[in-house]
């Protein structure tokens, strides 16, 4: 499996899709693995060379111990698309995959010709991440889940797609409790809303209509407001929108960079 050294983890990543287009990263929210974009797929790799990426703490990729930073999971995509050859691409995520998009675009924007932010946000609630990250640390990622399910997904998908909430809780419960804390730090720590008008790239921002985490009331309005250009579609889907609405979401991303 190719792996990338980065900042004393290591980073598991994959190609797939057609290697002489347009490129593409993925990026995961908390608590999930690459494999969230898999309905997704493929709708996009006829379009693009797709770049996935576990994000440290999850998947296939190490967990080290303490507090994560978004600079530093921003730095391991970078080296991430290093080892792919990838010079420039198009930075999709969700949720926690979509502020570190924003950071990348903001740290290094020579790497980022577009971002595509889905059901997320650059403002959460400081005090109620701090209060996750502490029982996380306390209890393990069992001490969370009930409630990040909640916000995951719609009791209507759960109940018509049973066999994809099982398997997201059964991730989710395999977490690493390091790695999903030291996430969960970079979410309570970020400091981005106060740049997003630096962000120049061309920019698609996803909501989910049944998205009770991230709304677009409180926090997808903010990013338009604030990124220059910034285009808007809103998707029948809770917060997980690519186990939600893959394509719908991937026509999304299509029609906005192709």
């Amino acid at each position: 499996m190719p792996f990338i050294r980065s900042q004393g983890a290591d980073i598991y990543w994959k190609v797939e899709g057609d290697t002489a287009a347009p490129s593409l990263v993925l990026l995961n929210s908390i608590g999930t693995d690459m494999d969230l974009w898999d309905a997704a797929i493929p709708a996009l790799r006829h379009r693009f060379s797709l770049l996935r990426i576990d994000t440290r703490g999850h998947g296939a990729s190490d967990a080290p111990a303490g507090d994560y930073e978004l600079s530093m999971l921003a730095g391991d995509v970078a080296a991430a698309m290093d080892a792919a050859d990838v010079e420039a691409a198009l930075v999709a995520g969700v949720s926690l995959g979509g502020m570190i998009a924003m950071q990348l675009a903001m740290d290094a924007p020579e790497r980022v010709t577009g971002l595509a932010l889905i059901c997320t946000s650059a403002t959460m609630d400081r005090s109620a991440w701090t209060a996750r990250v502490e029982k996380v640390r306390e209890e393990g990622v069992a001490g969370i889940a009930d409630l990040a399910m909640s916000r995951f997904l719609s009791p209507s998908f759960v109940q018509a797609r049973p066999e994809i909430a099982a398997s997201v809780r059964r991730g989710l419960l395999c977490m690493e409790p390091a790695g999903y804390a030291g996430c969960a730090a970079a979410i309570r720590d970020m400091d981005i809303a106060d740049r997003l008008q630096t962000i120049s790239v061309p920019t698609l921002v996803v909501s989910g209509d049944r998205d009770t985490s991230t709304p677009f009331v409180g926090h997808g309005e903010h990013l338009i407001e604030r990124i220059s250009g910034a285009q808007h579609v809103m998707l029948d889907a809770a917060h997980l929108a690519p186990l939600d609405a893959p394509n719908a979401l991937a026509d999304a991303i299509i029609d906005a960079f192709v």
